[in-house]
C-alpha cells in the first residue's frame, strides 16, 4: 500500500472518531488547552467544575476537587505534561473557527472544541504509524504490513478512535518523531542535526514524561561515534590539544535545544507546583526499583504480553534485527536493533516503576503506545526474516499476526460493550467473546458503532451501582 493508500483508509475511518472526552485523564489533557486559549492562566478549578458537572467522571470530584488534593503552592493538580495541548493547538483553534461558523458556544468547552482535539488525536496516531513504516522500510526494507498490523493489532487503534482524549496518539507520534530525526542525524551528527534532535526529543518528553528515557537510544549511538572519533584522534595526534571539537560542538547544540524546547514544560511546572517538576502527588507513586518490572509483561491479568501478543512477535523480530539474522537496507540496522531493544526496555522500566502499574481500568497497558515505531521496525523485520522460511512457516507467521489484530479487535468490543470485566484480563472468558460470540456479531457491532454509538457508552446496572 502507497502512501495514498494509507491517507485513503485514514480519511475512511474518520467517522469512527468518538468525539468525546471519556476519563479524567482526557479532562486534565484537555484542560490545559482551553485555560491557555480562554482563561490565560494555568488555574483548573473552573475547568475541572465544568467537567464534573455533566456526572460522568465517576470519582473525579474526590481526586480534583477535593479541598485536600492540591499542589504545593495550592493550585488544583494537573497530572498530564503540556505536550498534547500544544500538538492539539492548531484543531483547538479551528474548532473555534467552526464555533464562531456554526453558532455553537464559544466557550472551549462545546462539540466543534471537543471534537477538534479528538481529531487532532487521530490524526497524529495516523502520522505515528505513517512515520513508524517509513522508519522501518529505510533499516529492512519493508513497512507496510507491518504499519498495518500494529495500528489495528495494539492499543493505538484505541487511542485514535474510541479514547483519542488520551495523550497517547501524540505519544506515538513524538516518539516516531524522534526517532526518525534520529536516524536521519545520525549520519553525520552535525551541530543543525544534534539541535533538530534536541527538540523533537523535548517534545516527546513534553507529550509523556517517561519517553524522555527513549533519549538513552541515540544517546549511546552518539557515544559511540564519539568514541570512535576520539580513538581515530588519538592515532593521528598522539597529544591531542583541548580545542571544543565538532563531536563535543554537536553535543552542546543538542542539550542546549532540547533545554530551550523544554523550558515551556519547565515554566508550567513551576506555575502549578511551584517548583520545576511534578507535584508530590504523583512523584510518591514513583519506586524507581522498578518492583514490577516483569509483571507488567507476564502478568495473565494486566500483563503487555497478553493484553497485546502482537509485541511478543515485534520482540522476537528486534532480537533477530539485533543478532543480524534479518537481511536489512541500512549498514548499521543491527545496532539500531539492539538500541531499539534498549528503549523498549527503558519503557518496561518506567511502567514498571509506577505504583498504578496495572493501569486498570484502562484499555490495555496503554503506556506501551509510545513504542509504536519500534514495534512496527520489529514486526516489519520478522516479515523480511519470514522471505527465507518455507511457504507453511510463513503462512503460520501470517495466521498468527492476524489472530492478533483479531484479539485486540475483540477486547476493544469487549471493553466498549461492558461484557468484560475492565480492571483485568480473564483470558478464558475473553478469548471465547473474542472467537466464538463476537464473529456472530461484528457486523451488527460495526453498524452499531456508527449508527447509534451513544449506546456504547451506557454502562451495565453494575457498574452504575458502583
Amino acid at each position: 500500500m502507497r502512501r495514498a493508500g494509507f491517507v485513503v483508509l485514514f480519511l475512511v475511518l474518520l467517522p469512527a472518531v468518538t468525539t468525546r472526552l471519556y476519563a479524567s485523564d482526557e479532562v486534565q489533557f484537555f484542560a490545559w488547552l482551553r485555560s491557555w486559549a480562554f482563561d490565560r492562566d494555568i488555574n483548573f478549578d473552573n475547568e475541572y467544575r465544568h467537567f464534573n458537572a455533566t456526572g460522568r467522571y465517576r470519582g473525579f470530584a474526590e481526586t480534583f476537587l477535593a479541598d485536600e488534593r492540591v499542589t504545593e503552592i495550592g493550585r488544583r493538580p494537573n497530572f498530564t505534561p503540556i505536550g498534547s495541548a500544544i500538538l492539539w493547538a492548531p484543531f483547538y483553534a479551528a474548532g473555534h473557527a467552526v464555533a464562531i461558523a456554526t453558532g455553537a458556544p464559544r466557550d472551549g468547552y462545546s462539540k466543534p472544541y471537543i471534537a477538534a482535539v479528538a481529531y487532532g488525536s487521530a490524526y497524529y496516531g495516523f502520522m505515528a504509524a505513517l512515520i513508524s513504516g517509513a522508519i522501518a522500510v529505510r533499516l529492512v526494507g519493508r513497512g507496510t504490513g507491518a504499519t498495518l498490523a500494529v495500528w489495528f493489532g495494539t492499543p493505538l487503534v484505541f487511542y485514535m478512535y474510541i479514547a483519542p482524549g488520551f495523550g497517547h496518539a501524540t505519544s506515538a507520534f513524538a516518539v516516531a518523531l524522534f526517532v526518525w530525526t534520529w536516524l536521519q542525524v545520525r549520519d553525520s551528527w552535525s551541530p543543525a542535526g544534534a539541535i533538530a534532535l534536541g527538540a523533537t526529543g523535548a517534545l516527546m518528553a513534553m507529550v509523556r514524561e517517561q519517553d524522555a528515557f527513549l533519549i538513552a537510544g541515540p544517546a549511546i549511538d552518539f557515544l559511540r561515534t564519539a568514541t570512535r572519533h576520539r580513538l581515530e584522534r588519538l592515532k593521528q595526534e598522539p597529544r591531542p590539544t583541548t580545542r571544543l571539537t565538532s563531536v563535543g560542538i554537536t553535543a552542546i547544540a543538542g542539550a542546549a535545544s532540547f533545554l530551550v524546547c523544554y523550558a515551556p514544560q519547565l515554566a508550567a511546572y513551576k506555575a502549578l507546583n511551584g517548583h520545576y517538576g511534578q507535584t508530590y502527588l504523583v512523584t510518591r507513586k514513583m519506586n524507581w526499583a522498578a518492583p514490577h518490572f516483569f509483571n507488567v509483561l507476564i502478568s495473565r491479568e494486566y500483563g503487555l504480553f497478553f493484553w497485546t501478543p502482537l509485541v511478543v512477535i515485534a520482540l522476537a523480530g528486534l532480537i533477530g534485527l539485533a543478532l543480524r539474522r534479518v537481511p536489512a537496507q541500512h549498514r548499521d540496522a543491527a545496532w539500531i536493533g539492539a538500541l531499539a531493544l534498549v528503549m523498549f526496555a527503558l519503557q518496561v522500566y518506567t511502567s514498571g516503576s509506577v505504583e498504578s502499574w496495572t493501569v486498570a481500568g484502562s484499555f490495555g497497558q496503554r503506556r506501551f503506545v509510545a513504542t509504536t515505531p519500534l514495534l512496527v521496525l520489529g514486526l516489519a523485520a520478522i516479515f523480511v526474516a519470514a522471505d527465507r522460511w518455507a511457504a507453511i512457516a510463513r503462512w503460520g507467521l501470517g495466521m498468527l499476526v492476524a489472530l492478533c489484530v483479531w484479539w485486540n479487535a475483540g477486547l476493544m468490543a469487549q471493553f466498549g460493550l461492558n461484557t468484560m470485566d475492565r480492571q483485568r484480563l480473564t483470558l478464558a472468558e475473553n478469548a471465547r467473546e473474542t472467537f466464538i460470540t463476537l464473529p456472530m456479531h461484528a457486523p451488527a457491532l460495526a453498524w452499531r458503532y456508527l449508527t447509534n454509538r451513544s449506546s456504547f457508552y451506557q454502562l451495565p446496572l453494575r457498574d452504575r451501582a458502583r
